[in-house]
């Protein structure tokens, strides 16, 4: 590959939260990341891969205090494991750094600086709840009540899972302060807000030039329909992270240094790789790409706020954001009772960390749906495709090479048409590889060896050697095969790399390149072979989900940072049941001024009227609309929205845009009439 040819590429993990041990869910993104980086390393570009751990916040704070230690300590601890962890995974980070670390709190500052110098940081006064006891403010996850819209019992301060309500700590009934049982008062206190509303029209345009899933896209209209709003970047102490500067007791809020972490990882790996230029890489008009790979429960704060601090504080914004979906088990949430709630360690007590990666890699792909691990799928699909398929072809011609022919491969293929076979779907691999179709990029490789093994079946080696006049066709066959093998090696590298390394050696060949692909390998000597790979037993599930079934509900694992941006969680059939939805008829459409994406609908239950604001602009003309009958949630609490009030929601469906029906019920509906 020519130097003009050669690439500059940093990749991003989303930094892992240093108060509790891994999951599988985390292990998820690390190892699509991880396969995308060694693909471009593979390729022979300059591709740079950090992470680190989230450090700062009142969780990592309690938690220390609860067990004597301090915050510092406990986050060394986690960060020590993490990379532990990480590592037995063979995702190979080249940094893995901290957020409470002194580039971080410089990098922090400077940001802060700039945008303070720009007039985008405000100062108000606010109220908030209050611990006299333990003479702290609350976040709203600490504190819990009673809904004050439908009166359920413990319910957190700052959305009520019974219901669905929003709301503020303040206005819960019965309040407690989960961290010391009392009820908390309300106190006021000065607070820094970053003016979000200031870079609407950037944001407008940043977040539809292709740096987005169209999914993640189209969610994130919904902010700008309701309007940006200032965003609290200020906590005050006590508090673990960085003290604002010339303030008293305030503390930059976790979620702004967070992201700043990964510059402070790329900077501390540049201190000790001094041949790479800072700079180069983040200064505003940066030719180098950037890619941050993270969970779609975080991309409010990736999509919105980052790319706003990076262009007020003069550094360059990312290329692109790559969110994935969560993780599920058998089909369901991660659940201790069920010991599916499988920790990383867990899983690498029992299970090499290779048919994870592997599984993983065969369901990837570049959306945000859901990921689901089916254990017994998992064992069929790993020792049907990795044994059955990928290792058995060296295992079962490696042998005649090198007992009759002191390991040295011919000279020359006998069907080289099937290696150009392979050679020619080289390119619709990378292609999947590269746009993160991984389990498409799976289907393929497996595809062909499908057909190596074919080729295997059809000449039969075993059966050649028993005529010592096969000699060297026997050696032509194996030849032909431990080829395609190698191929096949070639494109498993980025989710297999220790298997593939160990096939290097088998091979007695350099480590393997994308470019190595052209060229067969024939008159080389290969040393003896070894057993690459285990069949999975399903007893070695069992005996995990055994192990995992001891955790207890204090077991620490790592908790995502909460917030009034999370995702709304997984709900019960009870209570979706809850849903009401009507068929409606639609009397008038009406377009919404300042408003993009809006119309206005009028909709008939039949005995009432109720008005809707609908995201359907970009699909309907309003007059197309008079007359039609749709489904509508009427049971859902009246938002109060900058164009008015909503007093209910349509059901749309399709990936956006133009591309967005309104789902109509058939021709003999009823006004009113309930969805079953």
């Amino acid at each position: 590959m020519s130097t003009q040819e050669k690439r500059h590429i940093l990749v991003t993990s989303a930094l892992y939260y240093a108060n509790g041990h891994l999951h599988l869910g985390h292990i998820v993104e690390a190892i699509q990341s991880d396969i995308w980086v060694r693909l471009q390393k593979l390729q022979g570009h300059h591709c740079i891969h950090v992470s680190g751990s989230d450090a700062h916040g009142t969780p990592i704070m309690l938690q220390a205090e609860k067990k004597g230690i301090s915050a510092e300590s406990l986050v060394s601890q986690f960060r020590q494991e993490h990379q532990r962890d990480f590592g037995d995974f063979l995702v190979n980070f080249d940094n893995f750094h901290t957020t409470h670390s002194p580039e971080n709190k410089a990098l922090t500052e400077l940001i802060y600086a700039r945008l303070q110098a720009r007039g985008d940081i405000a100062a108000k006064t606010i109220k908030q709840a209050y611990d006299p006891v333990k003479n702290m403010f609350l976040p709203d996850r600490y504190v819990k009540g009673e809904c004050p819209k439908c009166g359920a019992k413990d319910q957190y301060g700052d959305s009520c899972e019974a219901c669905g309500a929003t709301y503020t700590p303040t206005e819960l009934k019965n309040p407690v302060s989960v961290v010391s049982g009392v009820a908390p008062i309300e106190k006021e206190s000065e607070h820094y807000f970053f003016k979000l509303e200031n870079y609407n029209d950037f944001l407008q345009n940043w977040t539809r030039q292709g740096h987005l899933q169209e999914q993640m896209s189209n969610k994130l209209n919904e902010w700008f329909e309701a309007g940006l709003r200032q965003w609290d970047i200020s906590r005050d102490g006590p508090y673990f992270g960085f003290p604002i500067p010339n303030t008293e007791n305030k503390f930059f809020y976790v979620w702004l240094d967070a992201p700043i972490g990964y510059i402070a990882s790329f900077k501390n790996y540049c201190e000790r790789n001094p041949d790479i230029n800072f700079d180069d890489y983040w200064k505003k008009d940066s030719p180098h790409e950037l890619y941050h790979f993270i969970g779609k429960d975080i991309v409010y704060f990736h999509a919105l706020f980052w790319p706003a601090m990076l262009h007020g504080s003069d550094f360059r914004t990312p290329s692109a954001i790559y969110a994935h979906g969560f993780l599920t088990i058998n089909g369901q949430k991660m659940s201790k009772s069920r010991g599916t709630f499988i920790t990383a360690r867990n899983y690498l007590d029992h299970l090499g960390p290779e048919y994870l990666r592997y599984y993983f890699a065969a369901k990837l792909n570049d959306g945000v749906d859901d990921l689901d691990l089916n254990l017994d799928d998992f064992v069929s699909r790993v020792n049907a495709d990795l044994i059955g398929k990928y290792v058995n072809i060296a295992s079962r011609c490696a042998g005649f090479i090198s007992k009759n022919h002191d390991g040295m491969l011919a000279d020359s293929l006998i069907n080289p048409a099937l290696f150009n076979r392979f050679v020619d779907s080289s390119g619709a691999i990378l292609q999947h590889f590269q746009t993160r179709q991984y389990h498409r990029a799976v289907r393929d490789i497996m595809g062909l060896a499908d057909l190596a093994n074919q080729f295997v079946d059809e000449n039969k080696p075993w059966e050649l050697v028993k005529n010592p006049e096969n000699k060297q066709k026997v050696q032509a066959v194996c030849t032909q095969a431990i080829n395609l093998f190698r191929l096949l090696s070639i494109f498993l590298k980025p989710v297999l790399p220790q298997v593939v390394k160990n096939v290097e050696s088998f091979l007695n060949i350099a480590p393997l390149q994308w470019e190595d692909i052209s060229q067969p390998l024939l008159s080389h000597k290969i040393n003896p072979y070894q057993p690459l790979m285990q069949r999975v037993d399903p007893k070695q599930v069992q005996a995990m989900l055994e192990q995992g079934k001891q955790m207890t509900e204090t077991s620490p694992v790592v908790e995502t940072k909460k917030s009034d941006l999370d995702l709304a969680p997984t709900i019960s059939y009870d209570d979706f049941a809850k849903v009401d939805l009507r068929i409606a008829k639609i009397v008038n459409a009406e377009h919404v001024e300042g408003a993009e994406k809006l119309l206005k609908l009028t909709l008939s239950l039949g005995s009432e009227n109720r008005q809707v604001f609908a995201g359907i602009k970009s699909a309907y003309a309003p007059e197309s609309l008079v007359g039609k009958y749709t489904v509508m949630v009427a049971n859902l609490a009246p938002r109060q929205m900058r164009f008015g009030l909503s007093e209910g929601m349509v059901l749309a469906a399709g990936p956006g845009g133009k591309d967005l029906w309104l789902l109509e019920p058939h021709a003999g509906a009823l006004e009113g009439m309930r969805v079953k």
